[in-house]
């Protein structure tokens, strides 16, 4: 199929619906996993697509490929044999869909790659949100409610700017001498903040990858809450469009479980939400941060230094825990830190990173959450954002609206009090949650518990502790550095931005941001001294 607007045939249940068209995909990925799965038994070499099809046969001998072919797909999958079917990739373009259902849903696990359009550099436009069909009267309320987002929205940005310009060349004094210069950088800034009160339903377009395997699963899984009819309409156009393509993958038979056999359903169902308690029983754990050290391996500095002795195949007497450790984190012994390609993964000894485990209590925006899930190697449990439909307003106020004050912050606060309100209005009337939710603010908080080892936390540490990091994910990464370098000196010392990164590794320039260098001197700070507003 050619990269064309592609619409499920079933009707949408939104106003605009949801449009995908798959880009490119891998030819015949059923006959390739085939081809994968013979080639572990071959004793001829690596099997050929055309080879399981019969091709170049007389007809009787290629129906008899083919009926081998279609054998082996179906007991290979039976038994789950499913690394074969990783071999086939497809790529789709993903437009008018939701940030929630981006996030629920095609961002919630680690299988895939997407690059989507940022809230914090490109301005939203006012059409783009996600409207389901309602009855009148709940349309009414739920258009009038967008329409409020919208201008909340766009006059925070306004409200900001002087206080973004401020703070700006506070930091940039120098660059006050041409302010014209900077005025689009500083508008991303403001734009930044005000996005918190978009509704969850806005707009987003992306490019998606995914595996063959990957698209399977979405579409057995496609009823989870919280998107359930927008990610069927996805999902379903998305496995229409692939299998046009390719009709072969249709034999693997897989379709949706019914909503009412999956799970969170089920719990959802027959346990009664107090999302209320739940929050306060979870925030009792942060202690006033972003994100709390709930847990980690006893002997987190040990595992390390012993798993770089055993690669190296070096006793404990010859190689000491502090040499052994800084082998593997210190930059200027390790200079593969310093690059920006990050092959600690692949490293010999960055592997050893991974034997050093750590739990976070960690809660976040949604806008805020929506990039610290792509980092996929430090996974989390996400809530049913439905769940927490409380009554009472539940959000986060980023650093500049609290330091704006005055007519900004009121009116911040103001656009989540009666975004609440209408969201609960809606509910109350009967409205499926699922739509209820798409009102919700970016800033409504999302609470979980996130897990780590040292070599992911690493990994992410050196993007996010960059002060041009979103400002809660870096106050989060902050807070896990600090707390790990309080317990284990040895291990958390080497949690870093990128600039001090570099200038332990000898690299040069010092920021790799170019001219978008954050304008402080980082890596001449102690941590416990950094500060930001902007």
């Amino acid at each position: 199929m050619s990269a064309t607007d592609y619409r499920s045939s079933l009707s949408s249940a939104f106003e605009r619906p949801p449009r995908v068209a798959l880009l490119w995909a891998t030819p015949r990925s059923y006959e390739e996993s085939v081809a994968a799965a013979r080639t572990c038994y071959s004793g001829g070499g690596v099997v050929r697509a055309a080879q399981v099809s019969g091709e170049g046969l007389g007809d009787e001998q290629a129906q008899l490929r083919k009926q081998q072919r279609d054998r082996i797909a179906a007991s290979t999958f039976a038994a789950g044999h499913h690394t074969t079917l990783q071999h086939g990739h497809a790529s789709f373009a993903l437009d008018d869909v939701s940030r929630q259902l981006v996030w629920s849903f095609l961002h919630a696990h680690p299988f895939y790659n997407s690059e989507q359009v940022s809230q914090r550099y490109v301005e939203v436009r006012p059409e783009r949100v996600a409207i389901p069909h309602l009855p009148p009267a709940a349309d009414r309320l739920y258009r009038r409610r967008i329409e409020q987002q919208t201008r909340d929205y766009q006059d925070l940005i306004s409200l900001l700017e002087p206080v973004a310009t401020a703070e700006y060349f506070a930091v940039f004094r120098a660059r006050s001498k041409r302010p014209e210069r900077w005025r689009s950088a500083i508008h991303k800034r403001a734009q930044e903040v005000a996005r918190y009160v978009l509704p969850l339903g806005t707009h987003t377009w992306l490019v998606h990858t995914v595996s063959v395997l990957t698209l399977l699963r979405y579409r057995r899984l496609c009823l989870e809450p919280d998107t359930p009819t927008e990610a069927r309409e996805v999902v379903l156009a998305m496995c229409d469009a692939l299998f046009e393509q390719d009709p072969l993958l249709r034999n693997l038979g897989v379709e949706p479980m019914p909503r009412e056999a999956l799970p969170a359903w089920r719990g959802a169902e027959q346990f009664p939400s107090d999302a209320s308690e739940m929050a306060r029983e979870f925030d009792e754990q942060l202690g006033g941060r972003t994100s709390a050290l709930i847990d980690r391996f006893a002997d987190n500095p040990r595992r390390v230094a012993d798993a770089v002795r055993q690669v190296l195949g070096v006793p404990r007497a010859h190689l000491s825990d502090a040499e052994a450790i800084a082998m593997a984190l210190d930059p200027q012994r390790n200079p593969l830190l310093g690059e920006s390609l990050q092959t600690v993964h692949h490293q010999k000894l960055g592997r050893a990173l991974s034997t050093a485990h750590y739990a976070f209590a960690k809660k976040l925006s949604h806008a805020a959450d929506s990039q610290d899930q792509r980092h996929r190697m430090t996974p989390a449990a996400r809530p049913m954002v439905q769940a927490f439909l409380s009554r009472e307003p539940d959000f986060a106020v980023p650093r500049l609206i609290a330091h704006a004050g005055g007519e900004a912050e009121a009116r911040y606060r103001q656009s989540m009090t009666e975004t609440w309100a209408d969201a609960m209005r809606l509910l109350d009337e009967g409205i499926p949650a699922e739509f209820c939710a798409y009102l919700l603010p970016n800033a409504v908080h999302v609470r979980m518990t996130e897990t780590a080892d040292l070599q992911a936390l690493r990994h992410k540490s050196a993007m996010r502790l960059c002060f041009n990091a979103q400002e809660e994910i870096w106050q989060a990464s902050l807070d896990e550095a600090l707390q790990i370098a309080a317990v284990e000196p040895v291990l958390g010392k080497w949690l870093l931005p990128p600039c001090a990164i570099r200038v332990a590794a000898g690299v040069r320039p010092i920021c790799p941001e170019g001219d978008r260098y954050c304008g402080v001197p980082v890596w001449q700070q102690n941590p416990e001294d950094w500060q930001r507003v902007l």
